[in-house]
């Protein structure tokens, strides 16, 4: 177990609300967030960073000619600050196999659905479109394949009748700010961990949905 477990480096494009609530959570003192990185300027993601004193930075992907550079600049700013974890959180760049062989095993994103169902994008309206009683959101380890990591948590939520896909968002939101962080707490904990395709917590191979936390 190396010292720099505990720190962790967030990956962002956005609004960064999931950053929001591992920052807030970081407050139970077993991780610190050491940097915050954006491919976009704009992202307020960076002033919340700011707010509380943690180091930002943007790598721009427009200003690489192509994602090989992007990925390399990406690892350059991230190892400098000698993280034991990458958090992906509303990070809108898909990253290349190198760069994911790179940090294998310590790579975590989310994604609002019960995984291995609705990969992809625009997951709640087409929960909805296909009649689904339940939704929810995972959180798994990164590997080559997009959303094809091992799930390691799950929350799921009932679909009532009344539910939009803006409902649903809302709903998942609440969730996420649940869940990410407590995974974020396990693996500073040194309790979850990636073995080729497989994931465990506490030693225990998780099943293919992960821990099911309702």
């Amino acid at each position: 177990m190396h010292n720099n477990h505990r720190s962790i480096v967030v990956l962002i494009s956005g609004n960064g609300s999931n950053l929001q609530a591992i920052m807030d959570n970081s407050a139970n003192g077993n991780y610190r967030i050491s940097g915050v990185i954006s491919n976009k300027a704009d992202a307020y993601g960076l002033i919340r960073a700011q707010q509380s004193n943690i180091a930002t930075q943007v790598i721009d992907h427009k200003q690489y000619a192509s994602r090989d550079l992007f990925d390399n600049a990406l690892t350059k700013a991230i190892d400098e600050y000698n993280p034991g974890l990458i958090v992906l959180a509303g990070f809108m760049r898909i990253l290349g196999a190198d760069f994911v062989k790179h940090y294998q095993g310590r790579i975590l994103n989310i994604h609002p659905s019960l995984l291995p169902a609705y990969p992809g994008t625009n997951t709640h309206q087409r929960v909805l479109d296909a009649g689904e009683k339940q939704h929810g959101v995972s959180v798994h380890f990164v590997t080559e394949e997009l959303d094809g990591g091992p799930v390691i948590a799950q929350e799921a939520i009932a679909i009532e009748p009344s539910d939009d896909a803006d409902s649903l968002a809302e709903k998942i939101h609440q969730k996420e700010h649940i869940l990410y962080p407590t995974v974020v707490s396990w693996f500073a904990d040194g309790r979850l961990r990636l073995d080729g395709n497989d994931a465990y917590l506490n030693e225990r191979l998780l099943p293919e949905s992960g821990e099911r936390l309702s």
